[in-house]
């Protein structure tokens, strides 16, 4: 407040306290006084000395930017908008002052100014707090609310993130076969309904152990349990990530394998898990064996993919494994279901 007369303090101080967001312009356009709120917009350099429109843009109504031309505006709704690269919005008024301050500002004006709608991002770029708002101001209560709705509406974002992972985890265990954690039967139907729509290429390969009964017959179902959970892991070792694991119920399986590249490659596949479910199984003192028999189908064969029909067309592969001796893959063909019951042994064929 160097220099200036002691009206012109006077009412600075009553301006500080009542309007923080002011200036008070000299009749040349430049800011002989600005309140403490607005000193937060200019944090490098004092606003004192400076030309208002150095600092701001008046954006509406439009003008030259000269002294005369904003005292042709007063008592209108200014807009600005700081020339800084934040450009935040302000809204103001502008007062001239006469005899106010004596002579150091007769010619000027004041000019009140306040954010408007940008003021909540005003609060995190300028640091500003309650101190720099009127006492009577609502700006400070609107925040609070607005504080409050950000926290109530956070907390139910993390509320409905729990509540999608709890109904994910819950779908997901209902989905899921407890014993070998594998997908289970009630995975089957969506996963095949996905994939049919997509009308991407895909086999189904279903698996029966062999001699499992026998397993569970001598050395109990602890034995069994054992044997379903190492076939488990055997068949994820040998397939990829993107391949759909089911345990259909008992020792079946069902392995879902998008792009499986081939009948070649399927069969080279399914010859590959026999090999390695063959290998014996260590329960306690004692070894476990057992093998599997494998029928497939490929969507390439159909048209469109049939889900159903193709489960039932690997079924049949499955049996006519089955019926001629086990421990072996066949990949459906249109004969086989024309050989149909002929089969031999496939009106008894065993899946044990």
């Amino acid at each position: 407040m160097t220099g200036v007369n002691p009206s012109a303090a006077a009412l600075a101080r009553v301006l500080d306290t009542l309007c923080p967001m002011h200036v008070v312009l000299d009749r040349t356009g430049h800011i002989r006084h600005a309140g403490p709120a607005f000193r937060k917009l200019c944090p490098d350099t004092p606003p004192e000395g400076v030309r208002l429109m150095e600092l701001l843009e008046l954006r509406r109504p439009r003008a030259s930017g000269s002294m005369s031309s904003l005292l042709g505006l007063v008592g209108q709704k200014l807009h600005f908008a700081l020339r800084r690269p934040s450009r935040t919005e302000l809204k103001g008024v502008l007062v001239p002052l006469d005899e106010a301050g004596g002579g150091a500002w007769r010619g000027g004006a004041v000019l009140n100014l306040s954010f408007g709608i940008s003021i909540v991002d005003a609060v995190r770029d300028y640091a500003l707090t309650s101190a720099d708002f009127a006492a009577t101001d609502l700006t400070v209560e609107m925040l609070y609310l607005v504080e409050a709705k950000s926290l109530a509406m956070e907390e139910l974002r993390r509320l409905n993130l729990r509540l999608d992972g709890a109904r994910a985890e819950a779908e997901e265990r209902a989905h899921t076969d407890k014993l070998t954690g594998l997908k289970n039967r009630r995975a089957l139907e969506p996963l095949l309904a996905r994939l049919a729509e997509e009308g991407g290429a895909f086999a189904l390969l279903h698996l029966d152990l062999d001699h499992f009964k026998a397993v569970n017959d001598t050395h109990g179902h602890a034995a069994g349990d054992a044997v379903l959970q190492a076939v488990s892991d055997r068949l994820k070792r040998n397939t990829r990530q993107g391949d759909t694991l089911i345990r259909l119920g008992g020792d079946e399986f069902l392995l879902v394998l998008p792009d499986h590249g081939g009948a070649a490659e399927v069969t080279e596949l399914a010859h590959r898990l026999i090999g390695d479910i063959e290998e014996p199984v260590p329960h306690g003192d004692v070894r476990l064996h057992v093998s599997a028999s494998i029928g497939a189908s490929l969507s390439d064969d159909y048209d469109p993919a049939d889900p159903d029909r193709m489960m039932q067309d690997a079924d049949t592969a499955l049996y006519a494994v089955k019926a001629a001796g086990r421990q072996g893959v066949r990949l459906y063909s249109p004969e086989m279901g024309r050989m149909g019951a002929t089969l031999p042994g496939a009106a008894g064929a065993s899946r044990a």
